[in-house]
């Protein structure tokens, strides 16, 4: 399985190669997929290439849920909640397409 880490573009090597921070890692990541893009930009990235253009709400969402695995996967799980903040006291909510379905039936 190939999880996507979203890092943070520090700097600009070249046209299609940017030297970027995340999840407590530097790397040179290719950029030809997303184009060259300004340092602070956040994209996610796979095997070293970035795929795709986030802005910081979305790169934080997907820091945070990566975190909560590594915690439970390495810990006892404890402090897990609070990177769920956004999601923790919700209702469960159907997408849009099964609630349609659930209206059909009454």
């Amino acid at each position: 399985m190939c999880l996507g880490i979203p890092m943070q573009v520090v700097s600009v090597l070249s046209e299609h190669l940017s030297h970027c921070q995340g999840m407590g890692k530097q790397k040179n990541i290719d950029m030809s997929l997303v184009g060259e893009q300004p340092v602070g930009t956040w994209v996610v990235t796979f095997l070293d290439a970035a795929r795709e253009v986030v802005d910081d709400d979305r790169a934080k969402q997907m820091t945070d849920a990566l975190e909560a695995v590594e915690l439970a996967m390495f810990s006892d799980g404890s402090g897990i909640d609070s990177l769920f903040a956004d999601i923790i006291d919700r209702e469960p909510e159907l997408p849009p397409h099964l609630q349609a379905e659930i209206g059909k039936e009454s």
